[in-house]
């Protein structure tokens, strides 16, 4: 599994390479959110992590390019950041961000994180079943989403949010469940991640696709 570690700060880069490639893991470095893409067009890492504050294009702006440029090509972004602002975290979120590691960075922790993100991605090979709910069919193997015969290309994370809703129709979900099932027990972003992801698919996929069960969660309208 490659590894693309996007920070301006030399020491981060090379802490975590160091640490990540001592796990076994096979290292890409860039030093600016151009670099990155140039790497990323080029090797198509399966993960990125990819630093918020950066000079000339900061991190958000790098995965929103990444997530708009590339077709058919999903990798798991985790930010890094030293700010908490809830701002900055919706903002990353909605330009496709998957995950959040608060700096400073503990190696155990990383690493951890690292491992439970590769579990995950691994568990998604393996998701073949394709849905239809309405006018939308779900593929998890091409990761598209197909409304009105045109195709959708959704960020992972807002794609596995509806694979899990869509996989049980009319089944209310609570937010923890939710948090569970689409980012696994060690996440650092809490239940307003799962707001901005829903509105991010009702305003790919309509509104009134995904209901809100006011006090509980959501479900999916049959």
């Amino acid at each position: 599994m490659q590894i693309l570690i996007v920070d301006d700060e030399k020491d981060i880069i090379e802490f975590l390479s160091y640490n990540l490639t001592k796990d076994g893991y096979k290292v890409l470095k860039a030093s600016s959110g151009m670099k990155a893409l140039e790497i990323v067009d080029k090797h198509k890492p399966e993960i990125i992590v990819l630093d918020i504050m950066m000079p000339e294009m900061d991190g958000i702006e790098t995965c929103r390019q990444i997530r708009e440029l590339i077709k058919n090509y999903h990798p798991y972004i985790i930010f890094l950041t030293a700010r908490n602002e809830d701002f900055t975290q919706i903002a990353a979120l909605e330009a496709g961000g998957d995950d959040f590691i608060a700096k400073p960075i503990k190696p155990r922790v990383f690493i951890s994180k690292i491992h439970s993100i590769e579990r995950r991605l691994n568990n998604d090979k393996e998701l073949t079943n394709e849905i239809t709910i309405r006018n939308i069919t779900i593929n998890p193997e091409r990761f598209e989403v197909i409304k009105d015969d045109m195709p959708n290309i959704l960020p992972r994370k807002e794609f596995e949010l509806l694979y899990e809703l869509a996989k049980r129709p009319g089944r209310v979900y609570t937010r923890d469940e939710l948090l569970d099932k689409v980012w696994g027990n060690d996440i650092i972003v809490g239940e307003r991640t799962i707001d901005v992801h829903i509105s991010k698919l009702r305003e790919k996929l309509g509104a009134d696709l995904i209901q809100t069960i006011k006090g509980v969660g959501y479900k999916i309208n049959p």
